[in-house]
């Protein structure tokens, strides 16, 4: 990747990482709910989903190349159609402490949560095909970008968390309210993924 373009990069994966998605707002969730330490445990499993979707990336990118970019569409749908279910079954125990029991914060929710998250998935292939593959086609390229990418999207996890931690005691009296809110925020992430540009 050229040195001209480095800034256009960091720009998608700030723009890309920070935006509410999935993993965002899972993690608002988890750190409004349950606090900072419980949130922890969630995204260390993000961080490894991350991760993961990151290499698998590197080598679809590097066998596949731009053959891929006529099944974004399709996984765009897929992870709608999830992200839908998820904001559902948020909406529907809204402010009902006792149904969120099943739902502690976990590495293996945390990596659930990133594994089938498909912002992360477009997010990470649209990176190596937008920004690596017209200028290389090197594997070396294609995996050094692609250990970058797991710092970007985590780390902004963290500013939610901490986010969702400080507003903790403030929204206590409003769960409700903020678990509607955090259920069609996670709406619109879904329409945002397959609504036409």
């Amino acid at each position: 990747m050229p040195i001209s373009i480095l800034p256009s990069f960091l720009v998608y994966c700030y723009v890309g990482a920070i935006t509410p998605g999935p993993a965002n707002l899972c993690t608002l969730a988890a750190a409004l709910r349950y606090g900072r330490g419980s949130a922890l445990k969630q995204w260390r499993g993000l961080l490894t989903g991350f991760f993961l979707i990151s290499m698998v990336s590197v080598l679809v990118t590097y066998f596949l190349g731009t053959l891929l970019n006529e099944y974004v569409g399709v996984f765009s749908w897929i992870g709608a159609g999830y992200i839908l279910w998820m904001a559902w079954h948020m909406f529907r125990r809204a402010g009902d402490l006792s149904s969120w029991d099943d739902d502690q914060p976990t590495f293996r929710r945390g990596l659930a949560i990133q594994l089938t998250n498909v912002k992360v998935m477009v997010f990470c292939l649209t990176a190596l095909a937008s920004y690596v593959l017209p200028y290389s086609r090197a594997f070396r390229d294609l995996l050094l970008v692609g250990l970058f990418l797991p710092f970007t999207g985590p780390l902004c996890n963290l500013v939610w968390l901490f986010a969702g931690a400080s507003l903790q005691k403030l929204l206590a009296n409003h769960r409700k309210a903020v678990d509607t809110v955090m259920a069609l925020s996670l709406a619109l992430c879904a329409v945002s993924l397959v609504w036409p540009h």
